[in-house]
């Protein structure tokens, strides 16, 4: 049996041709769904970020409002700006390019965002409607595109021993969320967890989010897993990895996905997903 390789970015590009033609239906009924992303700063890696938006926004037919702020910006004006756009109701979702220059309040800035446009799902609100298992609003977008790249593969959540690896608020404890909805039985890993390889051996599901190149290895998994490898290291040769050594682990795995093309593209789509959510919610 030989090993799938989960191709994100084949899984992420149908995702983006049914958005755009649910967004050609919705133009129809002259519902045009708008996404606001705000850089502040000059962060390169956030500055491709930013512009990959943009790329996804023109394909799918979502009209994009870019807001590109001086790295001096204070908290004052940015909260103003983030006010304007909750007002502004050409504007559906409104997300905020992290990190932030360090003068402003990461946390503030994100309360501000109407929960209603919070697109990339950092709300408390929003975050607390999946731990009551309210999926109908916004999901998280790297969380939600691991549930659609292991459901797109046809392999079932249901009753399968699921592990986390990590457990930070924008993959590790909502993914383990929405694996629980999706009836997974759910473990959580964590730097302090004692017998971390042995816990990982019994996943049917791994899914590592630690951010250390190649930490998971062959001899750390059971046969016939399916592997998600939500890393991206850049090792001193400038390659990127993830956070499972993939060489190592595939030929034991039942599917696997790669670093660069697996976890990656489906972010940016299930943003996406979420910008024209907004729009059908608001009107």
């Amino acid at each position: 049996m030989s090993t799938i390789i989960i191709d994100g970015k084949k899984i992420s590009q149908d995702i983006k041709d049914e958005l755009k033609k649910e967004v050609e239906e919705l133009n129809k009924k002259e519902i045009y769904p708008g996404l606001a992303v705000v850089l502040v700063g000059n962060n390169p890696a956030s500055k491709v970020y930013v512009s990959n938006k943009k790329k996804a926004c023109e394909y799918i037919g979502i009209r994009s409002f870019s807001y590109e702020l001086p790295e001096e910006t204070s908290e004052e004006e940015l909260l103003n700006l983030i006010d304007v756009l909750n007002k502004d109701e050409k504007v559906n979702g409104i997300l905020v390019q992290l990190p932030l220059p360090k003068h402003i309040n990461e946390k503030k800035i994100l309360l501000a965002i109407n929960p209603k446009k919070d697109v990339d799902c950092f709300h408390p609100y929003n975050v607390g409607l999946i731990t009551i298992g309210d999926l109908d609003g916004f999901l998280p977008c790297t969380p939600a595109g691991i549930i659609e790249l292991i459901k797109r593969t046809n392999i079932d959540i249901e009753g399968k021993k699921c592990v986390v690896v990590g457990r930070s608020n924008i993959v590790g404890k909502p993914v383990s969320l929405l694996l629980l909805s999706n009836n997974g039985t759910v473990e959580i890993c964590h730097s302090r967890t004692k017998n971390l390889s042995g816990i990982c051996k019994e996943a049917d599901i791994l899914v590592a989010a630690i951010g250390k190149p190649k930490f998971i290895t062959a001899d750390m998994i059971k046969e016939g897993a399916v592997l998600i490898d939500v890393g991206i290291n850049r090792l001193e040769n400038g390659k990127l990895c993830g956070d499972i050594d993939f060489e190592n682990c595939k030929e034991k795995a039942k599917a696997i996905t790669p670093v660069p093309g697996g976890v990656g593209p489906m972010t940016i789509a299930m943003l996406m997903k979420n910008c024209v959510k907004a729009a059908l919610m608001q009107n």
